[in-house]
């Protein structure tokens, strides 16, 4: 008797179609938001391109579309997969992603105010980012506190997992903090727009503590356990956004305060936004320099495409933003300049995500579920001679 043993095979499990969705996660938010960012940052460039408002309009209408699109595909997963959203939530590497959610509302809320108004009217306007506003800063901050919490009551978090994935939830609301100053104009004069911009000034403060909190442990991490893994190394450009987003805060405070607040607290916002953001973007064109030089070597070591690589466009999109707020502050062609540059930047990491991305989804490869070996079968018996 001669016992043949078949090989394991590797094959891919098919799904039905309301299934497709099953591998949809939080991070897909993320195109979302470096989609926006190329539209707000756009708006606001110090030089004159023909036709590149159009552009930043398209971008936002564009990023509008995909907003809608990924809300009503992450309803179904909530509807259909209500078991692998809660895996989502009790994993730390998936649960901090929530936080971009909040931020895609957002970001696409800046650009309806930014360049959206020349396609749908100020009225419109104003209106949806109102709407886009108030729901995305609710989830900022709900994300804020309940991300963390699990991290401490329910995540099993081991030594040396730290992650700048951690930082999305508590920079959320900073980025209300930076869109709120937005709509403060259109709002009654007097405690309206007063409490809307101390508001944001409050939401810029309670992120920023947060960020100062994690940044040390992040850091601490490299250090001592060497690099991230090479697939989630595109993650260190997330330490960009809580950096260039509170600079574009600081600097958005500065424009509105006068007129709205008392002269004394107008005049200080002009100086704070001054004294903060040189010395934070300084650090923010460290550590660009230190995350580029880590992408570089992971790509020696093999990093192919994923998801994470839309960490290489909205946070560079908010220093973009950061560097034109101390330009038109300051006067100072530097900024002007570093703005254009880190633009040309962003533009092309969102080309070198959004091809990827959308070659992915046509293919399925992106959504496919994790492949599995099956079982092996039961050994056959084959009589010989």
């Amino acid at each position: 008797m001669l016992t043949v043993a078949a090989p394991p095979a590797t094959v891919h499990i098919p799904a039905p179609r309301r299934a497709a969705v099953r591998e949809l996660g939080p991070n897909w938010y993320a195109s979302v938001m470096g989609t926006a960012i190329i539209a707000n940052a756009g708006a606001a460039l110090p030089v004159h391109v023909p036709g590149l408002r159009a552009v930043c309009t398209a971008m936002w209408a564009l990023s509008l579309v995909a907003l809608v699109a990924l809300l009503t595909a992450r309803a179904l997963h909530w509807t259909h997969h209500g078991d692998r959203a809660r895996e989502h939530l009790l994993d730390p590497a998936v649960a901090p992603f929530y936080g971009c959610l909040a931020m895609a509302l957002l970001a696409v809320g800046a650009g309806t105010m930014l360049v959206g108004q020349d396609w749908i009217g100020t009225s419109a306007a104003v209106a949806l980012d109102t709407v886009l506003f108030t729901a995305g800063t609710a989830i900022g901050l709900v994300a804020a506190v309940a991300v963390p919490y699990l991290m401490v009551a329910r995540h099993r978090i081991e030594p040396g997992e730290a992650s700048p994935v951690w930082l999305l939830p508590v920079v959320a609301p900073m980025v209300s903090a930076a869109v709120g100053p937005l709509l403060v104009p259109h709002l009654p004069a007097g405690q309206w727009q007063q409490t809307l911009l101390v508001g944001c000034v409050g939401m810029f403060g309670l992120s920023l503590i947060a960020v100062v909190l994690m940044l040390p442990v992040i850091f601490a991490r490299l250090v001592t356990a060497g690099p991230l893994p090479v697939m989630l190394t595109p993650a260190l450009f997330l330490v960009l956004g809580p950096l260039g987003q509170s600079t574009t805060a600081v600097n958005k405070f500065a424009d509105l305060a006068p007129g709205v607040l008392p002269v004394a607290y107008a005049q200080g916002f002009g100086v704070f936004a001054v004294l903060f953001g040189v010395p934070v973007m300084g650090f923010a064109l460290l550590w660009l320099a230190l995350a580029a030089a880590f992408v570089v070597r992971a790509r020696r070591h093999g990093m192919r495409f994923s998801m994470t690589w839309w960490a290489f466009t909205f946070p560079v999109g908010t220093c973009v933003t950061g560097a034109e707020g101390l330009g038109k502050h300051m006067g100072l062609a530097v900024y002007d300049g570093l703005a254009v540059v880190l633009y040309a930047v962003l533009v092309c990491a969102w080309g070198a995500a959004a091809v990827p991305t959308v070659r992915g989804l046509l293919s399925g490869a992106l959504l496919a579920a994790p492949r599995r070996a099956l079982p092996a079968p039961a050994p056959t018996t084959a009589r010989t001679r």
